[in-house]
């Protein structure tokens, strides 16, 4: 019986030692190896991360997945890269599919379908940032900080940006509902609209009490600047003495836009913003001097649906001018993106800098806070009061 059990326990000892054996053996094939069928799998240059456990991952899958035998392996492939941009945990980095890439870039060429509203994340909700005038989405209610919890049956809480948007989007005279949530209501609501052509429109002005020209700057396009030479022109014509430039819900657009716009307030070569790239890198942008506002009693109006462009120039003016802020807090999109084309169609948008004010404010951060700080109540829509652009008002004719 001994000897029996001496001969058993040998020969248990050396299974264990075969499989453990066979075990590391496996664990310690080359990981890109074991996937066979695939073209560039090399991990290119070395940068001292190791590419094993993804590897590894893979070839998991190859061997060990149910339906291996339906396995897509592009979309795999797809789904790494997103999961790639994902965990820089910044909703304006994005992996773009070549279907969703050529969507992105027809939208930028030229009109589209849809809802007619700029959207952002913001505290990881998706956010309103500004429903664009005379569109859709302003014709149904909604507003500048409304947080969409639900597009149609979808909820949003997991969806990316461009995922989000991609929803809200689709074919004149179709319906979408959004399930609202505002910070004054007591429960969320649904918003009904019927999606549209999106016609974006950029400036208009008219002529207040006292002389002073109210200046509504909607978004930066291309053709932002030429209109506002024109705008210029006529308020001078007119004989204004103050103007209110209102970027409320404005969000944004064209840098160089921005910057041609604040030139027409401030001296020639002056900082007008900041590009850092993170690496020590920075790109200045000075103001071209353009001097014909430059002793222009002036003031700006902000809320949260001013981002991006109408930030800088808000900032640039009250850093360089002392221009004040009436309004509410910005939105704080100050990001630059940068659109990497890849290979079979797909890209890449993906953040390269932020940008800082004058004063070196990073406005991705802070958004811009007003020097008075005004809100807009429920009752105040209702009864068509703007208490913010009284101010404003009151503020120029008091100088």
């Amino acid at each position: 019986m001994k000897k029996y059990i001496s001969i058993t326990s040998k020969l248990i000892v050396l299974v264990l030692i075969f499989g453990l054996g066979y075990f590391l053996g496996e664990s310690n094939q080359p990981s890109i190896g074991e996937v066979e069928g695939l073209v560039n799998k090399e991990p290119g240059q070395d940068i001292g991360i190791d590419f094993s456990l993804f590897w590894d991952a893979w070839r998991v899958i190859e061997k060990d997945y149910v339906n291996r035998g339906d396995l897509n392996r592009q979309n795999m492939i797809y789904g790494a890269i997103t999961g790639l941009l994902d965990s820089l945990d910044d909703p304006y980095s994005v992996f773009m599919e070549p279907e969703n890439s050529k969507k992105f870039l027809d939208d930028i060429k030229g009109s589209f379908e849809g809802i007619g509203a700029e959207i952002g994340m913001r505290k990881g909700i998706l956010t309103v940032i500004s429903p664009l005038e005379g569109n859709p989405a302003q014709k149904a209610g909604l507003r500048a900080g409304d947080k969409i919890l639900k597009v149609d049956d979808t909820l949003t809480a997991d969806l990316t940006l461009d995922e989000a948007v991609n929803l809200i989007r689709g074919e004149k005279g179709v319906e979408v509902i959004l399930l609202v949530a505002r910070d004054d209501w007591d429960e969320a609501k649904e918003i009904n609209i019927i999606r549209d052509i999106i016609q974006i429109p950029i400036i208009k002005w008219e002529m207040k009490d006292n002389n002073i020209a109210y200046v509504q700057f909607y978004h930066f396009t291309e053709n932002s600047a030429n209109q506002f030479e024109n705008t210029i022109k006529e308020i001078f014509n007119a004989g204004a003495q103050g103007l209110i430039l209102d970027v409320r819900n404005n969000p944004g657009g064209y840098l160089d836009v921005a910057v041609d716009i604040a030139s027409w307030f401030l001296p020639k070569r002056e900082l007008v913003v900041t590009e850092d790239y993170g690496d020590g890198n920075k790109n200045e942008h000075l103001s071209k001097g353009y001097q014909t506002l430059e002793d222009m009693p002036t003031v700006v109006l902000i809320n949260q649906g001013s981002a991006s462009a109408s930030e800088i120039l808000a900032g640039a003016l009250r850093d360089i001018r002392g221009i004040q802020l009436v309004g509410q807090k910005s939105f704080g999109k100050g990001s630059v993106q940068q659109l990497e084309k890849m290979r079979g169609g797909s890209s890449i948008k993906i953040t390269v800098a932020k940008w800082l004010t004058p004063s070196g404010i990073s406005i991705a951060e802070e958004g811009i806070m007003p020097d008075f700080e005004i809100e807009i109540t429920n009752e105040d829509f209702e009864e068509m009061r703007d208490p913010q652009l009284n101010k404003a008002l009151e503020l120029l004719t008091n100088d």
